[in-house]
């Protein structure tokens, strides 16, 4: 069975779709990079149906995944899914309206989230937005015992990983000329980090 299941994404994507109304455009191109399973692609398209939906990832377990569950929901607006590797360059599309990436800054190298911004201003227009999903630090505290937890079993895993500073990312951004506009407390401990493209000159 080609579809994989997040229980996560099932439980997240409610909270993150209300963000997603408020933030997207109504119509345009949103970028999903690492769709993971797909589920996400699938439930924010058929919501959302102004949007098209292009989800990618590295792997092609998740690709896979991706389109089987497109074909599954029938969700004539997400695309077929590309695959990206954040730090390589340049990205397989040229420009979007939007970009959505939940859960990968924790879940890979400091690499990945320095190639996500640096890719992702190449690829927004001025004024476009950006929404990053997960678990950050705030001040360098973690927000949770949980988290702080869950940090530890990520690095444990491979030491590259971890939940990283709300402030380190925002510096990503400003490097990248994103600028981050706002934070939305999530459940579970979770938060979406809302950036924005700056005008360039």
């Amino acid at each position: 069975m080609s579809r994989l299941f997040s229980t996560a994404c099932e439980r997240n994507r409610g909270p993150i779709l209300e963000v997603l109304r408020e933030v997207f455009p109504a119509e345009g191109l949103v970028l999903e990079v690492a769709s993971g399973t797909g589920m996400h692609a699938v439930h924010f398209a058929n919501a959302l149906p102004g949007l098209r939906w292009q989800p990618t990832d590295r792997g092609a377990e998740a690709l896979a995944s991706i389109a089987a569950w497109r074909d599954h929901e029938g969700a004539p607006n997400v695309l077929t899914p590309l695959e990206l590797d954040v730090t390589a360059s340049p990205w397989p599309i040229e420009r979007a309206d939007a970009i959505f990436n939940a859960n990968m800054v924790h879940i890979s190298p400091f690499a990945c989230a320095e190639g996500l911004f640096s890719g992702a201003a190449a690829t927004l227009p001025d004024g476009a937005p950006m929404v990053l999903y997960g678990p950050f630090k705030i001040a360098g505290k973690h927000t949770a015992p949980s988290n702080a937890a869950f940090d530890e079993r990520l690095r444990s895993r491979d030491p590259a990983w971890g939940i990283r500073d709300l402030e380190e990312i925002e510096r990503l951004g400003g490097e990248a000329g994103l600028s981050f506009v706002r934070r939305i407390q999530m459940p579970a401990n979770n938060q979406c980090l809302v950036f924005v493209r700056e005008a360039q000159s």
